[in-house]
């Protein structure tokens, strides 16, 4: 084995502390908000703002807030389900559709078939009412990080089938990653992705490596 082959394979070194971006890191993240009950979307602005997040958009109505993000380009929008004009499944499908920013839905119904209609128009994450910003924060950082991660992925992988491919095993990886550092699910996609640029390697070969020697 070549010494360049070695380093290639060579055991992750996990550094959870330098993985994950500081607080402060994530306070610009720009965020629309949609819901059209005027006192719930103010009291989702103040969790947000309180999270350090920057509510750059408000909308009443599906169809304000496809406006918004065309306009805005924020990197998140955060909606109702049930509001006027356009519903906020619709008008999440017309926002993925046009790659502009991943959205989180909430609504007070929990049915099947809207989660799966939420999934199919390409939702990252999905808040039943009530919630709390223990419920609220995470669901967004999840939602972001897995559009981080499928840009990514994206932009190394060109072919469909290698995306899908390659997505599972980073799956795979983040999962080890969690229950073995305790790392969250947007540190472990971060652990991956520094490894990766660090090491040259791909990060299908990242998370190959992390399966074969940490499972």
């Amino acid at each position: 084995m070549s010494e360049k082959t070695s380093e290639k394979t060579a055991k992750p070194t996990p550094s959870p502390k330098s993985a994950a971006p500081s607080d402060k890191a994530r306070a610009a993240r720009r965020v629309v908000v949609a819901e059209d009950e005027t006192l719930i979307r103010l009291d989702i602005i103040e969790i947000l703002r309180g999270e350090g997040f920057d509510v750059v958009g408000e909308a009443d109505n599906g169809e304000k807030a496809v406006e918004l993000a065309e306009e805005l380009r924020p990197d998140l929008v955060l909606m109702d389900v049930k509001m006027p004009i356009m519903d906020g499944i619709t008008a999440a499908e017309k926002i993925v559709k046009a790659r502009i920013a991943p959205v989180v839905l909430l609504t007070a119904f929990s049915q099947k078939e809207l989660v799966e209609r939420a999934r199919d128009a390409g939702a990252m994450a999905y808040v039943v009412k009530p919630f709390t910003p223990n419920d609220l924060v995470p669901a967004i950082e999840i939602a972001l990080s897995r559009h981080e991660e499928i840009r990514a992925l994206e932009a190394e992988v060109t072919d469909l089938q290698e995306q899908f491919a390659t997505r599972k095993l980073v799956e795979r990886a983040k999962s080890l990653l969690m229950t073995k550092m305790g790392l969250s699910e947007p540190e472990a996609f971060r652990w991956i992705q520094k490894t990766s640029m660090d090491r040259r390697l791909s990060m299908r070969e990242v998370a190959e490596t992390i399966i074969s020697q940490v499972s």
